[in-house]
């Protein structure tokens, strides 16, 4: 079993870093995480030759990051929220999933990915709404071939209280690690 972890999030020991190492723990297989503020991946350009062509002109990490969506069994989405929204540079990088809209929409092509199970984690103050980043989110998992995602984690109250002293946060974290290592509800 392999995961992709995304991780949205600028600070390495924050509440984001703290629930990915959470779920990790739990994790069967190998796993991999993506750290969209240090990965070397550039956001799409809009060029539009994906509509006509199958790979990305744009020759960064992101080849790597096609590879293991084709086989892997599991995509997990972790961000903090930044004005009701997931972080810019995981945005960015979501961006790259127009190679696989544009084989769908322009190409007619089955994408060559392996169906997958998905879990999104956020964190936030308080002050804005995990709704709109979880729905971009759910809309990424689309162009992933996600097809069955555990329902949203978020640790809404980091101002007050961290993600590591909310139980019931913590407590969905080992259902989801049990819903990503079930391979029996494929």
């Amino acid at each position: 079993m392999q995961t992709i972890i995304f991780n949205g999030s600028p600070r390495k020991n924050g509440d984001t870093a703290f629930l990915i190492e959470k779920l990790t723990e739990q994790l069967s297989g190998e796993y991999k995480i993506i750290n969209a503020y240090t990965a070397n991946i550039a956001p799409c350009i809009d060029c539009r030759k994906c509509q006509t062509q199958s790979d990305c002109i744009i020759k960064d990490e992101m080849q790597e990051i096609y590879l293991l969506l084709q086989t892997c069994d599991n995509v997990v989405i972790a961000s903090p929220i930044y004005f009701s929204e997931l972080t810019g540079k995981l945005l960015d990088l979501g961006s790259r999933l127009q190679l696989y809209f544009s084989a769908a929409h322009f190409r007619h092509e089955t994408l060559p990915l392996n169906p997958k199970k998905g879990a999104v984690l956020l964190v936030g103050g308080g002050s804005g709404n995990p709704q709109k980043a979880y729905d971009t989110a759910v809309c990424l998992f689309h162009y992933m071939n996600v097809q069955q995602i555990y329902p949203l984690i978020c640790s809404h109250n980091t101002d007050y209280v961290p993600a590591s002293e909310d139980k019931s946060v913590l407590t969905e974290i080992k259902h989801a690690a049990a819903f990503l290592n079930d391979l029996t509800s494929k």
